[in-house]
């Protein structure tokens, strides 16, 4: 049975015999070069593939793909060039002398002879022609030219010729006049205007129409504002750095660039410490317990007590209930006497009185007061001399803040930080030179320097909507 089953899988083989070649060890096993080789459809792809993976297609490829490298870099086999391509005859020192003795147009006119070793170099030697473009040899709509051009030489022979030749053979036979180029002295004779004076020429079409039907139909101009060519910062637009910020500079520049830097850092600090000393809590007061917040809230509740007396105390202390002279109604004023006629002739004259006396006396210091013309002008003067120097020092600040960056937005303009570097970090070249600083953040800081745009600051993303989480009905299933 086991040799039965063995000799009917006689053909088969393990994978290790298979590979070495070498007759196997077991009785049934057969000579590689006896067994029979698999077959196939060599018209298939799986064919190809099938013979390239054998030795001899190995080979051919390998040959193949070297007779190319050949034709494309020496131009042609190697075997088949001549001798003289591939070695070179030495003729000893006879040529050199001979070129040593041979003069200098000689020597130049068998260098202009001989081509350079760099076009040699470049000269294309490969025998595999390019490959050739398609899309450089179409021409787009080519049928439809070339039925055209049939349709012209059709017409040509009858004497019919296109338009744009009858029209050029027209300027041809008539050219048209040469245009005058304004000269100089042109240019100088006619009158210059002001283009947005009231006198301008270009307007005098206008004149005589209605306002609102030159302005609804855009034939009016626009009314300049004032303020249009007036900048609204006196800062340069373009600032220089300082020197100590040059790729090789000075040591006192660097140093002095140093203590800049180091001065807004100083600045920095302060002003971070001066808010943790205004936030923080009071050295003598503790922070706030539980304790101490429930005595506060109670205080006030218990002291309406103390002064209290009993019910039945004080009520034989007050004045009697039936005396209505020693309990007047509270909130009621006193009746008041009328006056007697005699009381208003004295109020009368005691006003006119008064009013007498109120005129003698502005009178009287009218009268003083021109004698007091000198004290009055030096005083004047003084007030004068005052309103000048408050409207000069309010004149110095406005040009002093000149410079200075408005307040255009809720946020405040903060100058940008200084670009320097540490005395070890300087480079001795400019190949290792590290670069400092961003030309777009500076432009950018230099438009809000110079109240062109207002201080932003990049927005934050926030969302709209609550982000919502659901289950896949898939994933609940398996669950």
């Amino acid at each position: 049975m086991a040799a039965g089953s063995n000799g009917g899988g006689g053909g088969q083989c393990s994978k290790s015999e298979t590979d070495t070649g070498f007759l196997g060890l077991r009785p049934t096993s057969v000579d590689p070069a006896l067994r029979r080789r698999r077959r196939g459809p060599r018209n298939k792809k799986r064919g190809w593939r099938r013979l390239a993976q054998e030795p001899l297609g190995l080979e051919v490829d390998q040959f193949l793909e070297d007779v190319r490298l050949q034709e494309r870099t020496s131009g042609g086999l190697i075997s088949e060039a001549p001798d003289e391509k591939l070695f070179f005859v030495d003729t000893g020192f006879k040529d050199k002398e001979l070129n040593k003795k041979r003069t200098k147009g000689q020597k130049r006119s068998l260098l202009l002879k001989k081509p350079l070793r760099s076009d040699l170099i470049l000269e294309n030697t490969s025998k595999v022609p390019a490959p050739k473009d398609v899309l450089a040899h179409q021409v787009p709509n080519a049928r439809k030219l070339k039925r055209k051009e049939q349709l012209w030489e059709r017409l040509a022979k009858q004497g019919k010729l296109p338009g744009e030749v009858r029209r050029a053979q027209a300027r041809l036979l008539n050219p048209p006049a040469a245009r005058a180029k304004p000269g100089p002295q042109d240019t100088v004779q006619r009158p210059f205007y002001d283009l947005w004076a009231k006198g301008n020429p270009l307007d005098q079409p206008l004149e005589g129409q209605d306002e609102f039907f030159l302005e609804q139909t855009k034939k009016k101009g626009v009314k300049r504002p004032q303020h249009l060519h007036t900048k609204p910062s006196q800062a340069p637009a373009v600032e220089v750095t300082p020197a100590g910020a040059s790729y090789n500079p000075t040591f006192e520049d660097h140093q002095n660039l140093l203590w800049a830097a180091h001065e807004v850092e100083l600045q920095r600090e302060k002003a971070a410490e001066k808010l943790e000393r205004q936030l923080a809590l009071p050295a003598s007061e503790q922070a706030a317990t539980q304790e101490s917040a429930f005595r506060e809230m109670c205080q006030g509740l218990l002291e309406e007590s103390d002064g209290e007396g009993e019910p039945g105390e004080g009520q034989d202390e007050g004045p009697e209930a039936g005396d209505p002279a020693a309990s007047p109604a509270p909130g009621r004023p006193a009746a008041l006497e009328k006056k007697t006629e005699q009381q208003r002739r004295r109020e009368k004259a005691a006003r006119m009185l008064r009013t007498q006396q109120a005129a003698v006396r502005a009178a009287r210091l009218r009268h003083q007061e021109l004698f007091r013309l000198r004290g009055i002008k030096a005083q004047v003067a003084r007030r004068l001399a005052e309103l000048a120097r408050r409207r000069e020092q309010r004149k110095a600040k406005r040009l002093a803040e000149a410079d200075k960056p408005r307040r255009l937005g809720r946020l405040k303009y903060q100058d940008p930080d200084i670009d320097v570097q540490l005395s070890s970090e300087l480079s001795d070249s400019l190949r290792t030179l590290k670069p400092e600083g961003n030309i777009l953040r500076d432009r950018f800081k230099s438009f809000q320097r110079r109240n062109l745009i207002e201080p932003r600051e990049r927005a934050k993303f926030k969302r709209k909507y609550k982000v919502k989480l659901v289950e896949k009905r898939a994933f609940r299933e398996i669950q």
